[in-house]
């Protein structure tokens, strides 16, 4: 199979003209302000604890979390978060950890918009055409995706498997289409790292990719020739298999239980953390992950659906051309796997989002020949449009829904902030530019609705994740803060109700977190005697080194029970729904032997896959 000579190609001088101008939005999108809101409970404090471990006790194999090993991911986002704290006075300019832990999402994210953009400028998808507005497009349906912006920005692991992985799977779809002109290797290196992100989950998305468009293609050995498939395995056997290994030395059965069976298969095979949902969930994510122009996605799908039951060969000649039916496949690839998997979570569908930019971006091209279904597509963003800013604009009917009792305030401060009417106009704005040019064919039109959507990550998106942290964060840095300043030496701190690693980020101290219920209550008790983790044991009170009080981060909710009543604690400060108190461990044990009277038991040794 032989690629053809794209005479409409771009010079180098335009190529770096585009990606400047890339890399422009992908800076402004997700690095302007990333530091100056807090971590986000629950899963990036644990993340950024972890990291910051890492660089504090110079073991870069084993993540810990809160005296514990973490084994619910490979160590590859660990490691880039803690260079950022591994520099020297970060804490200066970095005060939050927001810095270190979220770069590595931002700088991956952007670098696969940068590889989008370079992709649909050296291989452009329409004939006789290049332009670079297309590229531009691509890059920012694909950054300015709800599910990018947001997990684009924060410290958990699944930005950085969506950039290897979707970076991997670009550079496999550029070696078939130039066989000549693009490196084998370059691929396999990138799912390499995206193995170690996030395990054998990459392997089966990129091979299953591979697979649907091979067969789609009929040139099934061809392809893996072309790909180099066996050589490109030992290259990523070679560079993530031994961390594997080490680590399995070093941890032994609880790491092959915990990251294997717990953290892939279980969530594969059964419901984990009740996040089971109906095979249908990740068709609703895939319309909202692409709103407002979803109907563009549907439409492109719909027409490769059509080409798929003829299974059509009009490609093989022209295979740089295949951009527009391999990101389908690659959609498609996504959507089996985890529709199947038991476990379902919206961050799964972070891996399709390049797919999905790709395939909306070319939608008003000719791949999609319909001038029917454009029209209709067109027409229905603007319906969306409407629909949306209608639904904002009345939202004193639906406001006092929002209720988190975390931040009973939210509903009224959402109101205060003007933010839901902002939001409104953006819509309104987003659906008379549709109207202006929905009869005119320029290149890149789609461009023209992006322009609002850009404005919105400006004026909605950025005041909102400053709304969220001021009103949900704040009092538990806050919190943190008097906790430290008021430990006595050796006294435990015990976090009771709802859980959250925060305040083990920002202490840098041992935290034990129990729940609401009789049994945390005694296992508290029980665990300040006896319990022992890396750096960290409990101590009986008049033990050795023992503490006759502990200090107790406490909820409004759990306050109300009335086993935490009637302990006379001394209360050093409130914020928000949180209150820390100083509480006499003999009074706590007292509480907790006639909760034992009444039958109830230690739970805290059972084994817990997600404890922290």
């Amino acid at each position: 199979m032989k690629s053809l000579t794209n005479s409409y190609s771009p010079t180098l001088k335009q190529r770096r003209r585009g990606l400047l101008c890339i890399l422009f939005f992908g800076l402004i999108i997700f690095v302007w302000q990333l530091g100056t809101t807090g971590l986000v409970d629950e899963t990036p404090p644990l993340f950024a604890a972890a990291s910051r471990a890492m660089a504090k006790t110079g073991n870069w194999f084993t993540p810990q979390v809160n005296g514990l090993p973490r084994f619910d991911k490979p160590p590859l986002v660990y490691w880039l978060m803690g260079l950022g704290f591994s520099i020297p006075g970060n804490i200066s300019w970095d005060p939050l950890g927001t810095w270190a832990a979220r770069l590595p999402s931002a700088l991956s994210t952007i670098f696969l918009m940068l590889v989008l953009g370079d992709t649909m400028m050296k291989y452009p998808q329409e004939e006789n055409n290049f332009n670079r507005k297309t590229a531009v497009v691509t890059a920012l349906i694909f950054a300015l995706s709800p599910l990018v912006v947001i997990w684009g920005r924060i410290a958990v692991s699944d930005a950085l498997l969506c950039s290897t992985l979707g970076i991997c799977l670009l550079f496999k779809w550029r070696r078939f289409a130039n066989p000549e002109g693009e490196v084998w290797w370059l691929s396999w290196i990138f799912l390499s790292l995206a193995v170690l992100t996030k395990g054998p989950v990459a392997l089966v998305l990129s091979g299953l990719t591979i697979l649907l468009f091979a067969l789609f293609q009929n040139d099934f050995l061809g392809i893996l020739k072309i790909l180099r498939v066996l050589p490109g395995l030992f290259i990523v056997f070679i560079i993530s298999f031994p961390w594997y290994l080490i680590e399995l030395l070093i941890e032994g059965k609880p790491f092959l239980d915990s990251f294997f069976g717990y953290h892939n298969l279980q969530r594969f095979t059964s419901v984990v953390n009740s996040h089971g949902e109906p095979w249908w969930f990740f068709i609703i994510v895939l319309c909202i992950a692409s709103l407002p122009l979803t109907p563009f996605l549907l439409i492109s799908i719909w027409t490769n659906f059509c080409n798929t039951s003829k299974w059509s060969r009009r490609i093989i000649n022209k295979p740089e051309k295949s951009l527009f039916e391999f990101a389908f496949f690659w959609l498609i690839a996504v959507f089996v796997f985890f529709t199947i998997a038991a476990t379902k979570l919206p961050s799964y569908w972070l891996p399709a989002t390049p797919a999905a930019s790709v395939l909306i971006s070319l939608s008003l091209t000719n791949h999609v020949k319909d001038e029917f279904l454009k029209s209709l597509a067109w027409k229905f963003t603007i319906f969306l449009s409407i629909l949306f800013a209608i639904f904002l604009f009345s939202s004193n009917l639906w406001i006092q829904l929002l209720d988190d009792p975390e931040i009973p305030s939210f509903s009224e401060e959402l109101t205060n902030s003007f933010l839901i009417e902002k939001a409104g106009f953006i819509f309104l704005l987003i659906a008379a530019l549709g109207i202006i040019f929905s009869s005119r064919k320029i290149y890149g039109k789609l461009l023209i609705l992006q322009i609002p959507i850009a404005l919105s990550h400006f004026l909605i998106v950025l005041p909102t994740f400053d709304l969220a942290d001021r009103l949900r964060q704040l009092p538990l840095r806050k919190a943190s803060e008097l906790l430290l300043n008021s430990q006595n030496i050796n006294e435990p701190i015990v976090m009771v109700g709802a859980m959250k690693p925060s305040i083990h980020f920002y202490t840098n101290q041992v935290i034990v977190f129990e729940g609401r219920s009789k049994n945390a209550f005694v296992n508290v008790s029980d665990r300040l005697k006896s319990e022992k983790r890396r750096g960290w044991e409990g101590r009986p009170i008049y033990g050795s080194n023992g503490s006759e009080t502990t200090l107790l981060l406490i909820d409004k909710r759990s306050v109300e029970k009335p086993y935490w009543q009637g302990l006379n604690p001394k209360v050093l400060g409130s914020f928000g729904v949180y209150s820390v108190w100083r509480l006499d461990r003999e009074l706590l044990e007292r509480r907790a032997k006639s909760l034992r009277k009444e039958g109830v038991i230690s739970t805290w040794k059972d084994p817990r896959p997600e404890r922290f």
